[in-house]
């Protein structure tokens, strides 16, 4: 089945008890049995639950994968992942990653023993240098939050088997609409599901997708042995969000577009962070390995003032200013001071993620509207 068809129907089928065209919301902690330990495939709703299951298969078939487990929140899905570690162990990131990443990696594994290299990643030879005997994994972002750097999957994953090191892909950002990383080598995919495949800000929830059994087993085991999970309403949201998924994606790439090029043309404007654009550093490798270029960006004012940055996403009408991306709704927002506020300035700043860096998430309103609302915004600020 194609993608479009698969978002609506993979992992679900009619309720064979009342013929509900939705998966119900089996809001319940715990199942009959019928003898001890003897169930009709759930007993517990934190080892597994009928809404989740579908969630779970859905999700796993977008990605072209076998396994998926859900968490509560994209950032439980990380630590899940962090946990198939041991302490001793050493991890390859991204230097512009996003900074709930960072800051669970620095803040939270190093106390465990975990050591973490950041590099950047879009420069394979970066990677290909770091790598080190005791390296076990190699955790990617592409595109990167907030930069729009491309990582090259194929020959990224290449290098991480071939040092016996798991890769695991951050597909946030590119959603299985957009970019299969399993297709392209991972290991393990993960999401905030809260962003694009949620994609109505009205839910938390992370999943880790994989075609490994055996990290789909430890995976499930640390899911229930940790408890990090969704609660059925919340994978019933993220179905209704998967359903038109591949709809909104194309309205997120079409309007990025539009935005993108016009704030490469404005006078006020010094650089822009999109993919799309044929002087992208790895254009061509996006092209190759995604469908198009997501709705993402981010760009810097050629006054280097903090304040006249902080100031254009206050004067926004439409562009709602908080953290967060993948929504219906445009947001805006200053990942120096917000998203990744967490990262020390000296590692943004080495990382070439500026003082006066804005980011945007560009919704699927009408795209005329998109532009006026940035236009009125930037008239507002001093040159």
């Amino acid at each position: 089945m194609n993608f479009g068809t698969l978002a609506v129907h993979a992992g679900q089928e009619p309720d064979p008890t009342t013929g509900a065209i939705m998966t119900p919301i089996y809001q319940t902690s715990t199942f009959a049995q019928t003898e001890p330990a003897v169930h009709k495939g759930y007993d517990y709703s934190r080892a597994g639950n009928p809404t989740r299951t579908a969630l779970e298969k859905n999700l796993a078939a977008l990605e072209g994968g076998k396994h998926c487990a859900a968490f509560s929140s994209g950032m439980g899905a990380i630590d899940a992942v962090l946990k198939l570690l041991k302490s001793g162990d050493h991890v390859i990131a991204g230097n512009d990653i996003y900074g709930g990443t960072y800051r669970i990696f620095t803040m939270v594994f190093e106390q465990f023993g975990l050591s973490f290299d950041f590099v950047d990643m879009s420069d394979i030879e970066n990677l290909r240098k770091a790598l080190r005997p005791d390296t076990k994994m190699v955790w990617i972002e592409t595109p990167t939050n907030p930069l729009l750097r491309i990582v090259d999957v194929r020959v990224a994953t290449q290098l991480a088997r071939k040092n016996g090191a798991l890769s695991v892909v951050d597909n946030t950002f590119a959603t299985p609409f957009l970019q299969k990383p399993l297709e392209l080598g991972a290991d393990i995919v993960v999401h905030s599901a809260t962003k694009y495949i949620g994609g109505h800000s009205d839910v938390i929830l992370g999943a880790a997708i994989t075609n490994d059994g055996s990290l789909a087993e430890k995976i499930h085991f640390i899911q229930k042995s940790s408890g990090a999970v969704p609660g059925p309403f919340d994978c019933f949201l993220a179905l209704r969000g998967t359903k038109t998924l591949h709809l909104r994606m194309q309205r997120h790439c079409e309007n990025a577009r539009l935005v993108a090029e016009f704030l490469r043309a404005h006078p006020k404007v010094k650089h822009v962070n999109y993919p799309g654009f044929e002087s992208h550093p790895n254009h061509s490798i996006a092209a190759d390995q995604m469908r198009d270029f997501g709705g993402m960006l981010s760009f810097t004012l050629k006054s280097d003032d903090i304040s006249s940055a902080k100031k254009l996403t206050t004067f926004t009408k439409i562009f709602t200013l908080a953290e967060s991306l993948g929504g219906v709704e445009s947001l805006i927002e200053h990942p120096s001071s917000m998203t990744h506020a967490s990262l020390p300035r000296d590692v943004r700043i080495k990382s070439g993620l500026e003082d006066t860096l804005i980011r945007l998430s560009v919704g699927v309103e009408d795209g005329e509207d998109l532009i006026y609302d940035l236009e009125q915004a930037l008239d507002r600020v001093s040159s």
